[in-house]
């Protein structure tokens, strides 16, 4: 067998392989504990059309000076963004206090997208 020929079937194969791979990426969202709501709104807007783009969104609670003193608000917040974006994704990572910063982690939920797919289809009919 000719090697050459041999070496470039490989390169083809491997430039096929690439093609057709996604890279998942992670999106940061970053929110303060008084965030106000259309701010929040705004950003839950933003994780949506990542998420339907198929990246993996990390929500972060940033706490300054003493601001650390009310975690609950950064929880509040969190949980609030979880139930906002529960019907197109799914939690990766449970929310987790690190320093200063409070953060969890969304995927997308491929099955929660398809149903949600079918159902705009049936009402656009």
């Amino acid at each position: 067998m000719d090697v050459g020929k041999y070496k470039y079937e490989i390169q083809k194969k491997d430039k096929l392989q690439r093609k057709n791979q996604h890279v998942s990426l992670v999106k940061e969202i970053r929110l303060r504990p008084n965030t106000d709501v259309h701010d929040f709104n705004f950003k839950v807007r933003h994780a949506i059309q990542f998420i339907e783009e198929g990246h993996k969104v990390k929500v972060s609670v940033f706490f300054k000076g003493r601001q650390i003193v009310y975690k609950e608000q950064g929880e509040e917040i969190l949980q609030k963004f979880i139930n906002d974006l529960k019907e197109v994704s799914k939690v990766e990572q449970e929310i987790k206090l690190e320093g200063k910063n409070m953060h969890l982690m969304l995927a997308p939920d491929k099955s929660k997208q398809k149903q949600n797919k079918v159902s705009e289809n049936k009402v656009k009919e």
